[in-house]
């Protein structure tokens, strides 16, 4: 558009793709704060509508008035699988292969054992150097557990290694999506190469489920875990997620033997023997507050495609690469731009990262940190508009215009950063 300057040609831009997205804006199944664009949702997901309600009738009457009847006439006792089942047509797994419950970190721990128990003579997990550091810690704890060793190789090499592993390697242990940069990882390519030295593989979708078509089972997985807090927008400490492929569930020996996994728990057995299908990954009395929160949670699904979610997504994330090329063209990405390696998430290295995320906050535009330079954007495509997007980016171009990022009051970190 010739003597149209940058910042008119982006309203232009948004207003265009906005109505191109018109049917997939679902931002009114969500309760947002006036005034803030929220580009946290890789963090911890915005409300939806419809969830103080829900967990208003579980304290109140649920809780309150029918006690402990509601394990029944609630189904509370059936809430983990029900749960899981409506996680899984978002992972694409069918109905029986995940049970919502406990944490990631005690799904992966779960899934790290099984898998050495049902690789027996195979003496290595492989997973990535660069994971999210809870992945690396229980991995190595798991793995010490089981009597195998960890080996680290980025996801790009995984499946050369893999194949020189060949049948010592038991499992091949991945996030979806790089937790810093929001690289979306070769999911199929590492499946397969596990599969062909007859290995098994999980995968982390802490950064996938609910933004990406994942296809567990289109693509053969064996076990993946994810958390129910991020895009999946279940509230602080929601519980997590557990898939195990039906083809594994008679095999899936975990080792915590809670006595919700039991084939009979009310039996009150001394002895324990797991229950079929995926309730033996099941283990303690789980926290019924939070998993029902997460339950009315997604009912903001209802309804929406994942393939038009993912849509959306990478049409929202391209955008506020092209205003950030426009606004701030020496800014350095650290997500790929190509829309078969990104996530839902944009990423930029910046020397003041922490401070430039406080300076945005302070503005109204909710990212976050990571260490050491890393200033990151999740785009839950749900709620976002394409002018969201370009306010952020006009915002993120006012504070590094101003050197606002630079101001003493944003130097400050508190616990959580």
């Amino acid at each position: 558009m010739t003597g149209v300057t940058p910042t008119t040609r982006l309203r232009i831009r948004a207003e265009a793709l906005d109505g191109a997205h018109a049917a997939t804006d679902l931002r009114d199944r969500f309760v947002l704060p006036s005034g803030v664009t929220y580009l946290d949702g890789n963090s911890l997901g915005a409300l939806p509508v419809g969830v103080s309600e829900a967990v208003t009738d579980v304290v109140r009457r649920q809780w309150g008035t029918d006690l402990i009847a509601s394990w029944n006439t609630a189904d509370w006792w059936g809430a983990p699988t029900r749960v899981g089942d409506r996680i899984g047509a978002l992972i694409g797994a069918s109905a029986g292969q995940v049970v919502c419950g406990d944490s990631t970190t005690i799904n992966l721990y779960k899934t790290v054992v099984a898998a050495a128990r049902m690789r027996p003579g195979a003496g290595v997990v492989l997973t990535d150097p660069d994971s999210f550091p809870t992945d690396r810690y229980v991995t190595e704890a798991a793995a010490a557990d089981a009597g195998i060793e960890v080996e680290y190789c980025p996801p790009d090499h995984a499946p050369a290694r893999i194949a020189e592993l060949g049948t010592n390697l038991a499992l091949a242990a991945y996030s979806s999506v790089d937790y810093r940069t929001g690289e979306l990882w070769d999911l199929p390519a590492i499946t397969v190469a596990a599969h062909e030295v007859g290995a098994l593989v999980c995968w982390d979708l802490c950064h996938s489920a609910g933004v990406l078509e994942v296809d567990l089972d289109a693509h053969e997985v064996d076990l993946a875990v994810g958390c129910g807090y991020k895009y999946l927008n279940g509230g602080p400490g929601a519980p997590a997620f557990l898939y195990v492929a039906r083809r594994h569930l008679a095999d899936f020996d975990q080792p915590l033997q809670g006595w919700n996994g039991h084939a009979t728990p009310f039996a009150m057995s001394p002895d324990y023997t797991p229950a079929q299908g995926i309730s033996r990954a099941r283990v303690g009395t789980p926290p019924l507050l939070g998993m029902l929160a997460l339950e009315a949670a997604l009912a903001a699904y209802d309804g929406v495609s994942m393939a038009h979610v993912r849509a959306r997504s990478l049409s929202l994330t391209a955008f506020f690469l092209e205003c950030l090329a426009d606004l701030e063209p020496d800014l350095v990405v650290a997500t790929p731009r190509s829309e078969a390696h990104r996530g839902s998430q944009v990423s930029l290295r910046h020397p003041e990262a922490f401070g430039l995320v406080q300076a945005l906050i302070a503005r109204g535009v909710v990212g976050d940190f990571r260490e050491p330079d890393i200033a990151r954007f999740g785009f839950g495509p749900l709620y976002l508009t394409h002018a969201d997007v370009l306010r952020a980016a006009e915002e993120l171009h006012a504070v590094l215009a101003g050197n606002e990022h630079l101001r003493p009051e944003y130097s400050t970190r508190a616990a959580v950063t």
